[in-house]
């Protein structure tokens, strides 16, 4: 048998312990005696509360914690965790006080799944995105290939814009409008989205530039936010996308018209070289330059010797035209009148010049005119 218990000597000063004093020492014990951990479990009973704190239980087969996650904690999240879903939480153990519950207090929560919870709810607004068919490659538009004026959503603290401009001065001389806005950290999704909408309002606007310099996934998680996503691909102008490095892809580069895998490479996407334009330009001219007097001197060629084959032919025409003119001469001056008069005849002609062809025409008195070779004779009738 122990030992008996001395019931006195567990009694407070004041004769009993209180029960706050009892949360209050073992919570003292808990929080000394036990370090910060990770623990492994399956979320259950999960509750988002107007205040952003996380209220949610974790199990496995044999027991359970009750556990909350502080506002300030949490909203470095993408996003809360569902029931049923296997984490890794790095707690703080406790107990809470007002209900003598023993707790713990997340500072930090992963899925148990690749990636994470980032991975988690990168999939699933990838999965939203899709089903509205903006994740399409039919509806990319493509860049205007002079653009004259380019807008750049981004950070104007940040090397991103410095960096575009920095291509762009030895590049090609577009317009570059800066439209500032945060890039990370709680609420930039909602400044984002603001400064997206604004470029509808950029007049002569061909293009724009939207990202960030690498970071973190944290940092980056703003441009995976499905609301900014959404954002970029509502913009009125083609959209290059620029965040992060090259191996970091995000929703706004999925729904973008052009990914660039960093903002340099970005303004390289969006502009031409005007160097390289200049000499093609060049050898474009001196082509068409050849293109065209290679045709220009056959042409003249072919024409020379058209000129000459038209004169040929013109000549025989007149002198074909020339014989069959003197034949036609010749018979008609064999049918003509005239002819007929040079051999010693004469014809008879009233005053109106009809031909008197009969005797019963000359009746006496009648004056009429007699055509001979050389002339005509004027004459009358002196009986018949």
């Amino acid at each position: 048998m122990g030992e008996p218990l001395d019931l006195f000597a567990a009694a407070s000063p004041e004769g009993a312990w209180s029960v706050a004093e009892v949360t209050r020492r073992a919570r003292s014990v808990i929080e000394a005696g036990l370090m910060p951990l990770w623990v492994k479990g399956e979320v259950s009973g999960f509750k988002a509360y107007g205040s952003g704190h996380w209220y949610f239980t974790l199990r496995d087969k044999v027991a359970q914690i009750r556990c909350v996650m502080w506002s300030r904690d949490n909203q470095r999240l993408p996003a809360p965790p569902g029931d049923g879903m296997e984490v890794f939480a790095f707690a703080f153990p406790t107990v809470w006080e007002e209900r003598g519950e023993f707790r713990l207090t997340v500072r930090h929560l992963l899925s148990t799944e690749a990636g994470g919870l980032w991975q988690v709810a990168f999939e699933k607004a990838k999965q939203a995105l899709e089903r509205d068919g903006l994740l399409d490659p039919a509806r990319k538009r493509p860049l205007p290939p002079l653009p004259r004026r380019i807008a750049v959503v981004t950070s104007p603290d940040g090397a991103a814009f410095r960096d575009i401009a920095a291509v762009l001065e030895h590049r090609w001389p577009a317009d570059l409008v800066l439209v500032p806005t945060r890039v990370q950290g709680d609420g930039a999704d909602r400044d984002v989205c603001a400064a997206l909408a604004l470029l509808a309002r950029i007049p002569r606007l061909d293009l724009a530039i939207v990202g960030r310099g690498g970071g973190s996934k944290e940092d980056l998680w703003t441009f995976n936010v499905e609301r900014v996503a959404r954002a970029v691909a509502a913009v009125p102008v083609p959209v290059v996308s620029a965040v992060g490095h090259e191996i970091d892809v995000t929703l706004c580069d999925l729904v973008a018209d052009v990914r660039a895998a960093t903002p340099s490479a970005a303004a390289v996407a969006a502009t031409p070289d005007r160097n390289e334009l200049s000499l093609t330009l060049d050898r474009f001219a001196r082509g068409l330059v050849r293109a065209l007097r290679a045709p220009t001197r056959h042409a003249g060629e072919r024409l020379e010797r058209a000129g000459d084959r038209l004169g040929a032919g013109v000549t025989r025409t007149l002198e074909r035209a020339g014989a069959r003119l003197a034949e036609d001469g010749a018979r008609l001056d064999a049918l003509s009148p005239l002819r007929v008069l040079s051999r010693g005849y004469a014809v008879a002609r009233d005053q109106s010049g009809t031909v008197l062809r009969t005797v019963a025409q000359f009746s006496p008195g009648r004056a009429f005119r007699l055509r001979v070779r050389d002339g005509e004779i004027p004459a009358r009738v002196e009986s018949s």
